[in-house]
């Protein structure tokens, strides 16, 4: 792997992560209402899960705009 990346590329790879982020946190939040009748801890736990996929969406923002 070679540690030359431009700022466009870094920027790209950044909004990959985050649109890819995003759209596991809904995932994550759509299964636990489906998980919930089977087991609300499960569900919470998954709930859980999504907020910290949240936490790092938003270091990756952060990211972003410290580029």
């Amino acid at each position: 792997m070679t540690n030359d990346i431009s700022k466009e590329s870094a920027k790209k790879l950044l909004d990959h992560w985050i649109e890819h982020n995003e759209g596991h946190s809904k995932s994550f939040r759509d299964r636990a209402i489906q998980v919930k009748a089977i087991s609300e801890v499960a569900a919470q736990d998954i709930c859980d899960a999504a907020d910290l996929m949240d936490r790092c969406t938003e270091m990756l923002k952060k990211a972003v705009r410290d580029l």
